[in-house]
């Protein structure tokens, strides 16, 4: 069981020809575990048990080892960092958006690249994170969130009705695509189960239909990143070669990383040659100069004006609303069209009128953009018992409002009276 595919082996051995048996002497070392800090947070990483040397490529990642219970301590719950592979953190980095632009990532789900585009942004611009798989998508909006990012649109919608909607929308667009997963055999061993012959084949012919909905919305002088998590020439070098040939206004450019240079524009992660899992990403450049130009929207409903008073009454210096999804207040002033799409995150969700009470939203809470309230420092044991939805004892002289922080981060709201802190910590989010 979990052996690697023998068509596999033969295939990488006449890829890799000198390298093949370094190669597959990988397989029997340990993955490679990764962490990817949050600038937003300002978490020293010295905090987080088991970080060790940076990831070259990426100035907030680092290798983590492999006993690290990183992923179930508070700080992880408040957004401090992201666990990612170290090379999975390479096409955001090769995509590098700027502060202004506007991105699309088209296949954002779980998280981990959108989040690391969105921290590149600085808040500035617009980044609409697809997903088309709406369980998924949900996993995508609920990390966005935890990282405290405030100019992200999370949408769930096959890539067709983007591209007939947003035709040249976007500076820059990340396409991680579906693939058939070689990369993740060292990590994963149960997938090398799941693998036949015909996977990169089939999973190619998903690959140049997402490209194509791609080429439509990226501006002229834009950019668009491919990448996936395998290692054939099928879905990765060939399928880059088709799509230039459908599109001969892309062209590859190159790039020059630490720790990863490709003056052909293409770069194949090996484990045995890199430190990280398998990874293939393709840096394309379209023809010309233009500007992205998006529609804006006038689907969403406009806050009503009590609202917005008790808005401004809870906090004076909340920002102003621009629209209500659901019922929720949210800010996202460029937002582009979306009429008919299924959004599940509009920017930076405020909170919701609970009759003619305003009550915040978590996502407030844990945003840069948090607004000036008492803030309770919290032991790391409180934090624990926070997360799992308890109360927790304060001062009695304290009322109204207040956000428990560890280390200077905010963990959620909690509501003060009679010495105690109620627990408004949301209740899908709680720990067992």
């Amino acid at each position: 069981m979990n052996e690697l595919p023998q068509a596999f082996v033969e295939r990488m051995k006449e890829l890799l020809q000198d390298e093949a048996a370094a190669f597959l002497r990988s397989y029997e070392e340990p993955y490679q575990r990764g962490i990817r800090m949050n600038p937003l947070k300002m978490v020293d990483a010295a905090l987080v048990p088991g970080v060790q040397e940076n990831a070259p490529w990426e100035p907030c990642g680092y290798y983590l080892a492999m006993d690290s219970n990183a992923g179930a301590i508070p700080l992880h719950e408040a957004g401090a960092y992201y666990l990612q592979e170290p090379s999975a953190m390479l096409p955001a980095a090769v995509l590098n958006p700027q502060p202004g632009e506007k991105v699309l990532d088209l296949c954002a789900a779980p998280g981990g690249k959108t989040t690391q585009l969105a921290l590149r942004m600085k808040g500035q611009g617009l980044l609409v994170s697809n997903e088309p798989v709406l369980k998924r998508a949900q996993i995508l909006s609920r990390n966005v969130e935890r990282m405290g990012i405030t100019n992200a649109l999370v949408v769930s919608s096959m890539p067709g009705p983007l591209a007939k909607r947003w035709p040249g929308g976007f500076d820059a667009i990340q396409v991680d695509a579906p693939c058939s997963g070689e990369g993740m055999f060292r990590r994963h061993p149960e997938t090398r189960d799941e693998w036949n012959e015909e996977s990169p084949a089939g999973c190619a012919k998903r690959q140049a239909e997402i490209l194509d909905c791609a080429a439509e919305m990226v501006r002229p002088g834009g950019r668009i990143v491919y990448s996936t998590c395998t290692l054939n020439r099928t879905e990765n070098e060939d399928t880059v070669a088709a799509f230039c040939d459908r599109h001969p206004d892309f062209t590859l450019e190159a790039f020059d990383l630490p720790g990863a240079a490709a003056p052909s524009g293409m770069l194949t992660c090996y484990p045995h040659r890199m430190r990280g899992e398998g990874h293939f990403v393709a840096l394309l450049r379209r023809q010309g100069e233009g500007t992205a130009q998006l529609p804006r929207d006038a689907s969403l409903p406009k806050p009503d004006k009590q609202a917005v008073k008790a808005l401004q009454a809870f906090a004076p210096d909340a920002p102003m609303p621009t629209a209500v999804l659901g019922d929720t207040l949210v800010h996202l002033p460029d937002c582009p069209d979306v009429r008919g799409l299924k959004v599940l995150r509009v920017g930076l969700h405020l909170g919701s009128m609970k009759g003619r009470v305003f009550q915040p939203d978590h996502a407030w809470a844990v945003s840069d953009k948090a607004p000036t309230v008492q803030r309770i420092p919290v032991t790391e044991e409180q934090a624990v018992q926070y997360q799992r939805g308890e109360t927790i004892p304060v001062d009695e002289s304290l009322r109204g409002f207040a956000l428990p922080t560890l280390h200077g981060l905010a963990l959620g709201w909690g509501k003060i009276s009679d010495g105690v802190m109620k627990n408004h910590y949301p209740k899908g989010l709680r720990r067992p």
